[in-house]
């Protein structure tokens, strides 16, 4: 097998394994259902909430061992490449994604983050099996407008500035689903029980969605910035409307839009979180629906 073949048969093994793992964070959330905030005096609930953690310690390691097959992947095609792997729509989804997956095992084995779990290997799931089923391509030589610095530049930016995105997305749910069931608790003057005791309160979703876009925010506005500086060595001009840019652009507008709200404005919560969800869609839009569906100046990215 030559390198190409073997960084893409990682590329659906890994895809496997955050299927698995995802099947083992939903197995960990309806073990969880009825088990109460509180651990109760007798001990009979022990059991199951053992049976919980398992679960959820299976989906972590499962996620690991699908991280390793996908970072894997990812180096074995740029090196079979003898390039960045970032020339088309396949290599971006699949680094943007490596990236994303590092972020979410440093939060879960440093901080035990392990409740983004079942958000996360969805996403990576469908994410990577959008790659390999629909967006895949050969290995082929950049084309000679990616031939520069400021490419690489670029390209790095926006995939860290995209994990984080997708990352502080999949907060945002968790804050809406958390804060729904906190109000219903409030008006019956019940408890949480399950995973969603399990889950930080709703202010600290809120504050952990807000960190990691006040983190890729800055990076994303350097990555506009690095791709005009590029668009000024390749085609001679910073900026040119094309629909790539005009996309790039509609995505930074509506996440100064949801800093702005939070931090200026002093929205907390359901608002902002609605607004990171629509900014998440912009995103992807931008990186996949704007490749399939207009032609310009970066068709190339396309499949």
């Amino acid at each position: 097998m030559t390198l190409s073949e073997w960084s893409y048969s990682a590329m659906v093994f890994g895809t496997v394994a955050y299927l698995v793992a995802f099947a083992l964070h939903t197995v960990e959330w309806s073990a969880a259902r009825g088990l109460a905030a509180v651990r109760p005096d007798d001990g009979t609930e022990d059991a199951r909430r053992l049976r919980v953690d398992l679960f959820g310690r299976l989906g972590l390691a499962a996620t690991v061992l699908a991280a390793i097959l996908h970072i894997a992947a990812v180096v074995l095609r740029g090196v079979a490449a003898e390039r960045p792997p970032w020339g088309n729509m396949y290599e971006f989804i699949t680094s943007s994604l490596a990236f994303a997956v590092v972020i979410y095992l440093v939060g879960a084995l440093r901080w035990g983050m392990r409740w983004l779990g079942l958000g996360v290997t969805l996403l990576f799931a469908i994410g990577l099996g959008a790659a390999v089923t629909q967006f895949y391509v050969d290995v082929a030589p950049l084309v000679p407008a990616l031939h520069s610095v400021w490419f690489i530049i670029h390209i790095i930016a926006a995939a860290i500035s995209g994990a984080a995105f997708n990352v502080g997305a999949v907060a945002a749910a968790l804050y809406l689903v958390r804060e729904s069931a906190e109000r219903r608790a409030a008006v019956s003057g019940g408890e949480l029980t399950g995973y969603l005791a399990k889950l930080p309160s709703a202010v600290k979703l809120d504050m952990i969605s807000y960190r990691l876009h006040a983190f890729a925010l800055p990076l994303w506005t350097f990555t506009i910035a690095a791709g005009a500086i590029w668009a000024q060595y390749a085609w001679g001009r910073f900026w040119n409307w094309d629909p790539k840019e005009t996309w790039s652009f509609i995505t930074w507008v509506v996440y100064v839009a949801y800093l702005h709200a939070r931090a200026t404005a002093g929205w907390r919560g359901r608002p902002v979180a609605i607004i990171a969800l629509v900014g998440l869609v912009t995103f992807w839009f931008n990186f996949i629906g704007v490749n399939l569906l207009f032609s310009g100046l970066h068709s190339y990215a396309g499949i």
